[in-house]
Parts: C-alpha cells; structure tokens; sequence
C-alpha cells in the first residue's frame, strides 16, 4: 500500500493545501453586559477584573474616599470592574510601572467561554479567555450544574450536560482551573468558586453538550430561490412577514438562519436582494448575530421596524448542504489536528488507520484525540497524493472495514513540515494611520499580507511590533479594527508578548491561520505615542477666545459621500446615547460642544425617548465608537430645554439645549468639561448672521449611515449651503426662514447626512478663522436620494435663546 502520506496529501488538496478542515470553534463573548455597560440599574455586576492592558485592578477600598462618593453603586471590598460614574465601558484603578494609582477601562472578554472539537458549536471542550490566553479546564468535580453556566453564557434559551473528554496537553495548550463549583444559577464561570490549576495531573478536560429549551421562536422562512435551500430572509413579526436589511449581514448571521431553519452544510450570505426584493414591510436591520446563536430571537439587533433600507438591500441566505467526501478533524486543540471525520450519506463517520505508517503526522492507535461515535465509513484508503479529494483514492467500499474506533485515524498537521512554521522575522506593516507611526498591524505570510486579530492584543504587543519597525518611544495597542478592516486573511490569533521579544514572530505560539475572528477584530499600534504630537494640555481659556479652534493635520482625508476623519479634527463632536440596560449605549444623536456645560441638538432627538434625563448620557472625544480614547470622556445629563416653540409634529424650531453633569474629578466650580486639543466648543454664529454670504469651506459630521451601515469611525463630508431660492423649490412650505439646506447640486457628488447623524453639526469657516455652527442637522427626503439636500435647524436664527438659555450675554457680541 502506498504509504499513509499519499493519504494526506491528497485530503490536504481536498481542503486547500493544509489542515483547515476540523468544525470551526465555537466563540462566545458572553459580557455585553460589561461592553455596553448593561447589568442592574445601568451599573456593570460581574466579576471581571483585569484591565485591557491585562493588569489586575486594585480594591476599590484602597483609594480613600471614592465608595463614600458613589454609594449603592456596586463598589466595596473587591477588586471587580463597576462603572458607578455611568461610563460607557466598567473600569477600575490600578498601580502602574511606578506604583502610582491609576485608572483603565476593563478586558470585557476576560471570562469569555467557547467550546473546542465537538460535532456543533454547542458540544466540546470548554475553553475559557483568562489574561489574554484561552485555555481549558479540569474535569475534577464537574457536573451538570457548572455545564448549565456555560451553556448559558452560550445563549438564552439553552440547557447543558456535562462531559469530560481527553485532555493531551502540547506545549501550546493552557490549562486555567483544576476544578469549577457552580450552583447552575451563576450568571457567568467567573462567578462560581474554583480553584487555579497548579500543575497536577488533568488527563480529562471539561466539556458539555448544550441543548435547547422548547419556547417560543422568532417565525422565519426563506423566499425567492430557487429551493427551500436559499432565499431572501423573512421573519414574521406582528401579524406580517418582512424582510431584513443587509447592514452587517455576513455569514454568522446566514449561520443562525440555516440552524434555526434545521438545514445543515454550509451558510452563506447574500446582500442586496441577490434573491429578489420583498415587498412588505422591513422588520429589521444591523443584526449581528456571532454564528453561536440558536435562533435569530437571540441575535443584536435593531427595534422592530427600526431602519434606514430599501428593498434593494433585502438580506438572503443559502443553506448549502454537505456533500459526500467533506472531511474534517474533531476534538483538538484548534484546526489543524484532530480525529479524521468525513461525510457520508448524510451522516459523519470515521476512517480506520489499519496499522498505516506515520511521517510527519501523529497517526496512532492511542485515542489521542477522543474515540469516534458513529459509523466507521472507510478503510485501506490509498492515495498517490496527487488527487484533489479522498473520493479519488483507491479503498474499500463505504461501511466495509475490519476496524474498531479505537484504530480512528487520528492527524496532527505539524507547522514545521506543512510550510506554516514562522520565519525568525516576519515582514511587518502598518496600514491604515493618519503617519508611519501607526495603523492595522499586517503580517506576510504564505506570500500574501494579512492582519492579527486583537483576542489578547495589548501594549505589550503593540511594544514588540514598534521596536521590530524601529521606534523607541510609548507604544499603544489599538483594538477592534480601530485603523479599519483588513482584506486579506487573518494571519494569527492570540499573540502573547511579554514586551521583551526582538519582534512578532517570538509571540506567536499558535499554528498561523488558526483563529476565530473577523476584520472587525483587526489589531492595530500607535508608535512613539505623544512624541509627535502636540503636547497634551488642558485649556482653561474663556470659551470664546478658544472655541472653533481644531488641529491642523498636515495631510487630510477628504456619512454618504464622506470619509473617515482624523482623530481630534471636530472637537466640538459629541454624541447622545442612550444610558442603562435599556438601551446599551446606543446612539441616539449627534450634537455640538458650544460650553463647557453645554452641547447642541434637535429637538426631535427626544421624540422616541422621551425627554427624561435619566434616560441619556453625553459622550465627548470620541472617535471609534467602541474602543475607548485616551480623551473620550462620558456625562451624565442634568438638563434637557427644548425650543419653546417646537411641535413633534412639525420640523420648525427644531432645536434643543442639553446641559451636562459635572464631571466625576477635577472640575472647577461651574464646570463640566474640561476641555483640551481633542475637547473644544464651536463658535455660535452672531444674531441674524448672513450665513450664505460668510460661511465657506462646510462640513457635516457624524457616526451616520455610510450607505452600507453605521460607521463606527466618526465621519467626515464638505458639502454647500445651497441658496434659498433651491430649497424652497424643492421643499416648498415646509421649508421656512430658520432652516438652511445644503448638499452638493452634482448628483455624481452626492453628499448628505442621514438618520445616524440627526442633531449633528454642520460647520464652516468664518473668514478670518474659527469655525461655527451654522447649522444642526434636521430632516430630509428620502435619504440616499441625489437630488435630495439634507434639511438644517440654522442657528443664527437662534442665538439669542441660545445664549439666554445657556447663561452668556448676548450683549458681549
């Protein structure tokens, strides 16, 4: 017989030149409630806390004071991250380098649990994200109780058995916790009592079977295709079927669909209504579903009805099914080892070794990968290594075999003889930044450039990548494709550096190409932080000798028509969310800076919401909506003045007042924000200001609807205040004397603000310096139309009940 090797090479043909075939790993980020700052009375409750640098935090009671200042806030005699000033993201304090108390937001993903090797997302070994690192647990004590913790935080709806499959540990593998004791009640791992692994003996790792509870499920179907298999997705809500919008629809949620739908094989997703566009109403938009979900019910998404889509941008699917020859490999540490498991008349089986020979592979009658469970399909498989499937391979007939599973063949594709071990200096890059000194961290490998998803990413790394590109100064990690998405593969997961290594290739432990995540999650570095910038500096001048000033950029980049801007280019930008379990941080508005204690916005913002200020918190400079800033600062709102003479009914005098809480340390009697380079208001126009005639050089601004989905980098777009005679022609009486429009007249340059930017700036250029707000971002018809101008509230109209309202004296101008 040919030996085993022939075998191989051709089931690496079959799955793309290496071994990438084994179930893909389940991953499960269960703490949105520390992410988005969800959890009892608006205040994070669970027990994370490590920081995202991975430094531990200290005991709240350490720092004097601060439990008497934030009582019933959930801080005490621990050390777990709590935001009880209302922060986006829960925080602690810690000792840096020096011993110096200081303070940093928390690892949301610390405690995270996915499972590893099992024949779906919801079976296998458990895994658990500690310090950076996943690693597994000992089975010593585990029963059912700590299965029904994980297999909650795998979702709603979901019950779990326990199980204990082999553990054979390689110099990658991790072990966190030699034993687990839940009650089944926990909420999260974190919370059950364990004890920390010490190096005893753990040959059977923890692992679960999760299930789901009968219950109500979310009505959907598929339409349009061309079998039950595919077709644009509908979901039945309030007594109609509806479509869903393709914002953010990819192939976890086309996942979710074909698992709900209990059409097995291969998930795909479709966007702008490759199946034909729906009819009736749009139900939803901007799921994001992870792909571990059993139901879309359990998916993040927007409100019922709540979109900005046509039915050109209907989301499908194609649940395309398994055929026979698939292969895969099941119960190792990651894809490219595992049990040899192929697919066969609608079911998985096994192929028997027969004794074959081993070279460069861990072929052996030892289990070491756990014993197979169903049919045993194939025997003597020979293979001359040329043939692109196992299907052309000389064997016995299917189900005809002399074996038992323990002869399951059993593969370990070894990096340093499949061509994916690492060179001692991997080319580098940075892409993406606004100088050399920063940007996407791009690794070349296998001949092409690709990224470095950021599970673990910190300083440290953000350290090693600098000194291996030859800078010297601060390093920091920047996550959550802060620089933007990468398009190429995913190089490596999981990169632990101590800061010390020569370069990258010394943190990679993990098998390159082996990871669970999308660009969304591409790791990025600053180099020589603060030394090429302008030194940090707190302003304290009046407001009205500072305000319209923003960095000058030596190289600019140019919202619908808009792109990317630069950190720290508007600071006058703030954003409105929502505060509390309820609404998870979600933006409600864009506004504007005017005062330390003040920012500016529609008065239709508070329509959905109510005016309430509990309701809502105010977020300064920011810039990626979800990952913290070193100015980014959140404030809780004390006072919401709408214009008198505003109707919810009506679009005339939209405009309101939203006055800030006090910060939490530092301020000055009569002072909210505390403002710097990044942190500046905007200069009011003058009473009755001729706007057409002055304004010049405008831009709007915003977090809104790029065409594709909510940005989750603040965006930029320059657009003209078009004359009075156009708007009324297009708008007639419902445009009035306190509203401006502007766009761009050129359809091929189409320029507008929509529903994400509602109460943004538009800002122009006062001849002579500074920058003002003319214009607060109001209505429009039909949003992505091109011969539609967005619709502005004109401030000028306003100043005097501005500047009453707010307590300046409209006599100084």
């Amino acid at each position: 017989m040919v030996p085993f090797l022939a075998f191989v090479a051709a089931l690496l043909a079959a799955i793309g030149g290496r071994c990438s075939c084994g179930s893909v790993p389940s991953f499960i980020l269960p703490f949105t409630d520390c992410a988005r700052s969800r959890g009892k009375d608006a205040f994070y409750r669970g027990a994370v806390d490590v920081t995202e640098s991975g430094t531990r935090c200290m005991n709240w009671t350490e720092v004097v004071g601060f439990q008497d200042r934030y009582p019933g806030k959930g801080i005490g005699e621990h050390n777990h991250c709590r935001n009880p000033d209302g922060r986006i993201r829960p925080w602690c304090f810690f000792r840096n380098q020096r011993g110096r108390v200081d303070w940093g937001y928390c690892d949301c993903k610390q405690g995270s649990v996915r499972l590893q090797g099992g024949r779906s997302k919801l079976d296998g070994r458990v895994e658990v994200y500690l310090g950076g690192v996943w690693g597994s647990v000992c089975s010593d004590d585990w029963g059912d109780g700590d299965a029904a913790v994980v297999c909650r935080q795998l979702g709603k709806g979901v019950s779990g058995r326990a199980r204990a499959v082999p553990l054979f540990q390689s110099g990658m593998d991790k072990i966190h916790w030699s034993a687990v004791h839940c009650q089944g009640k926990e909420p999260d791992l974190l919370q059950c009592p364990k004890s920390t692994w010490n190096g005893e003996e753990c040959s059977l790792a923890a692992a679960v079977t999760c299930t789901q509870q009968k219950g109500m499920m979310l009505p959907v179907r598929l339409v349009g295709g061309r079998s039950e298999l595919e077709g644009t997705v509908e979901v039945f809500h309030a007594g109609q079927w509806g479509s869903i919008c393709d914002d953010q629809w990819d192939d976890s949620d086309a996942e979710v669909v074909c698992r709900q739908l209990g059409l097995s094989g291969v998930a795909r997703a479709w966007s702008q209504a490759h199946f034909g566009k729906g009819s009736g109403r749009v139900w939803l938009d901007e799921v994001r579903c992870t792909g571990n979900e059993l139901t879309l019910e359990q998916c993040p998404k927007s409100a019922w009805g709540e979109h900005n889509c046509l039915h050109s941008e209907d989301a499908g699917v194609s649940c395309i099914p398994l055929t026979d020859g698939t292969t895969r490999l099941v119960g190792g540490a990651g894809s490219h080892e595992g049990r040899l498991e192929i697919f066969y008349h609608g079911q998985w089986g096994t192929v028997c070794d027969d004794g074959n020979a081993k070279f460069g592979l861990d072929i052996t009658p030892v289990p070491r990968f756990g014993v197979g469970s169903g049919p045993i399909l194939l025997d003597d498989v020979s293979c001359t290594g040329k043939e692109p499937s196992i299907l052309l391979c000389n064997k016995r007939e299917w189900l005809h075999h002399d074996c038992t599973h323990h002869e399951d063949v059993h593969i370990a594709c070894s990096p340093e003889r499949s061509g994916d071990s690492l060179p001692n200096n991997v080319p580098i890059r940075l892409v993406g930044g606004e100088s050399p000194r920063e940007g996407r961290v791009e690794l070349f490998l296998s001949g092409q450039w690709g990224t470095v998803c950021d599970d673990g990413w910190t300083d440290h790394d953000a350290e090693v990548v600098c000194r291996q590109l030859g800078y010297s100064g601060v390093a920091k990690a920047r996550v959550m494709a802060y620089f933007g998405e990468g398009t190429g593969p995913i190089h490596v997961d999981n990169v632990k550096c101590s800061g010390e290594e020569r370069s990258l290739a010394d943190c990679i432990k993990q098998v390159p190409g082996t990871h669970n995540c999308r660009h969304s999650e591409d790791a990025g570095v600053i180099c020589d932080y603060g030394e090429w910038q302008p030194s940090y500096q707190e302003v304290k001048d009046p407001v009205n000798s500072i305000c319209g000033l923003r960095l000058v950029h030596t190289r600019q980049r140019r919202i619908i028509g808009g792109e990317n801007s630069l950190r720290g280019g508007w600071p006058w930008q703030a954003a409105i969310r929502l505060r509390g379990s309820r609404g998870d941080g979600r933006l409600v508005c864009g506004a504007t800076l005017i005062h330390t204690c003040w920012v500016l916005t529609s008065a239709h913002c508070f329509k959905r919401y109510g005016n309430s200020t509990k309701q809502y918190k105010v977020r300064v400079g920011d810039y990626h909506s979800l990952v913290p800033e070193e100015y980014e600062e959140e404030y809780g709102v004390d006072q919401i003045v709408l214009h008198p003479s505003y109707h919810s009914h009506s679009n005339d005098y939209d405009l309101a007042l939203v006055r800030l809480s006090p910060g939490a340390v530092g301020q000055m009697p009569g002072e909210c924000v505390s403002f710097s380079r990044h942190v500046l208001p905007a200069c009011l126009p003058m009473r009755k200001e001729r706007v057409l005639k002055q304004a010049s050089n405008c831009h709007i601004t915003g977090w809104g609807d790029t065409g594709r989905s909510y940005s989750k980098t603040l965006q930029q777009a320059p657009l003209s205040l078009l004359p009075r005679r156009h708007c009324q022609e297009h708008f007639h009486g419902a445009f009035t004397s306190r509203m401006l429009c502007a766009g761009s007249i050129q359809p091929e340059k189409r320029v507008d603000s929509c529903r994400g930017d509602s109460g943004g700036p538009l800002v122009c250029e006062r001849p002579g310096g500074g920058w003002v707000v003319y214009g607060v971002t109001s209505w429009g018809h039909a949003c992505r139309t091109q011969q539609s101008p967005g619709v502005y509230t004109k401030v000028s109209a306003f100043s005097s009940w501005i500047r009453k309202v707010t307590g300046r004296d409209e006599r100084k101008r």
